[in-house]
């Protein structure tokens, strides 16, 4: 379209506006708007005080609500932070269906305009809650208010002629800001149903036992990839687009993304492996590196690892193929843990070993079930050393706890039975110019 065909439809909307607006604002002078806009003005205070009283015990209920899954629980605060709102359209509604049978209907038009337009409001901020998504919730919240102006000014055809007027061609296909801003309304919606349904999914497949935890991980993100793809595709069929003629840019596209985002392709891939191997599962022991803890959550390009002391560390899926692991409750839980201590050449080593022995066995985690064991693992400078090797069943409730626990268990036990711990000791001598003590 021309550029001076697209002004002459911008100057129509303008000029149509205008016009609505001067019609508006005279009409408000008249007797039946006058009344109208006051039975209006008293539901509005009517609203809010009931809006007052009904807000904090519909909070105090939603507080029961423990059982309810999070995204019913961010629905439901939705109506209690626009609960004014809510009840003002429930009040409204009923007054303007009795005006529009007991009078004219040029007498009750002005609250049927308020009406519409404070439903239409209503429904599009809880709707647009649905979207994650900060930008798209914003996008779907200012388009939608446009468009309900437009609707009820009158002025949708001309909107969308300025709209249609405004793109680029690109092949066979015409990229218009109207087709735009309505591929990207219909993307957000489906992408909520998407996000919703996938949320309902992933809270059924949880709560099925017999389907292990990487398997769920494994399903539940197929059925993300899956419901977000249909949604994609979905919204650009909607809209029109043919997707043969994105073949081309599509391709070239996908090679530099190939070349860009390699380390991401190869932590998706790895992710997969991951859950098909189940060589890792939520709520695993594991130790890579320094860092020791238990999964968290895997992730699609991540696994989340949380430590005991509350940090969380997000480990690339790839480190985890290639690198090494320790995986302390890979096939069971238990765990075995070795102390190592010495103690004097004085000391009988037979009544050592028995008391390190029973003093393991008092620490509540080490398991009866296999009992302790200790040997002399060698002859030192200054002590007979020895290993305490004992077993443990839950080693997410940390290693080095256990440790320091029999490690004090076996401080008192040594002090109870005249057990000494001995330490390195050197001699030191100083040599002078003087003679022998029997120097004269």
């Amino acid at each position: 379209m021309e550029p001076n065909q697209t002004d002459q439809i911008a100057e129509e909307i303008l000029l149509g506006l205008w016009g609505q607006l001067q019609v508006f604002a005279a009409s408000l002078f008249r007797p039946w708007n006058l009344y109208q806009i006051l039975i209006a003005l008293a539901l509005m205070v009517l609203a809010w005080g009931i809006s007052y009283w009904l807000r904090p015990r519909y909070h105090d209920w939603l507080r029961t609500r423990e059982g309810w899954p999070k995204w019913r629980l961010r629905f439901a605060l939705q109506f209690h932070r626009r609960m004014w709102l809510i009840v003002f359209v429930a009040l409204i509604w009923p007054v303007v269906w009795i005006m529009r049978e007991v009078t004219w209907p040029s007498r009750s038009y002005l609250l049927g305009f308020i009406a519409t337009l404070a439903l239409a409001w209503l429904i599009i901020a809880l709707v647009a809650r649905l979207i994650s998504n900060n930008f798209l919730r914003g996008l779907v919240r200012i388009g939608g208010w446009i468009t309900v102006t437009l609707i009820l000014l009158g002025l949708t055809d001309e909107a969308q002629a300025l709209l249609e007027s405004i793109g680029i061609t690109f092949g066979d296909t015409r990229f218009s800001l109207w087709l735009l801003l309505k591929a990207a309304v219909l993307l957000a919606i489906l992408f909520a149903v998407a996000r919703f349904l996938s949320h309902a999914t992933a809270a059924n497949i949880s709560r099925a036992e017999d389907i292990s935890p990487s398997m769920q991980v494994l399903v539940v993100k197929f059925l993300q990839m899956l419901l977000y793809g249909a949604a994609f595709f979905m919204a650009l069929r909607i809209v029109g687009v043919d997707l043969t003629g994105l073949t081309v840019l599509s391709g070239a596209i996908g090679v530099g993304l190939g070349f860009g985002l390699q380390k991401v392709v190869s932590n998706l891939v790895s992710g997969v492996i991951i859950l098909l191997d189940k060589s890792v599962k939520p709520g695993d022991v594991i130790s890579i590196g320094d860092t020791f803890g238990w999964i968290n959550t895997l992730g699609a390009r991540y696994v989340s690892i949380t430590t005991r002391d509350g940090k969380e560390y997000l480990i690339p899926n790839e480190d985890l193929i290639t690198g090494q692991v320790v995986n302390w409750s890979h096939s069971d839980n238990f765990v075995r843990v070795d102390i190592r201590f010495g103690t004097a050449y004085e000391d009988d080593p037979h009544m050592v070993r028995k008391v390190a022995i029973e003093a393991a066995k008092s620490v509540e985690r080490v398991l009866h079930s296999t009992p302790p064991v200790c040997h002399i693992t060698g002859f030192g400078d200054s002590s007979v050393d020895y290993i305490l090797r004992f077993w443990i069943k839950d080693p997410s409730k940390g290693l080095t706890n256990i440790r320091g626990n029999v490690y004090l268990a076996l401080w008192d036990a040594f002090k109870a039975n005249g057990i000494s711990i001995p330490f390195p000791q050197r001699e030191v001598r100083m040599l002078g110019d003087t003679e022998g003590p029997g120097a004269g």
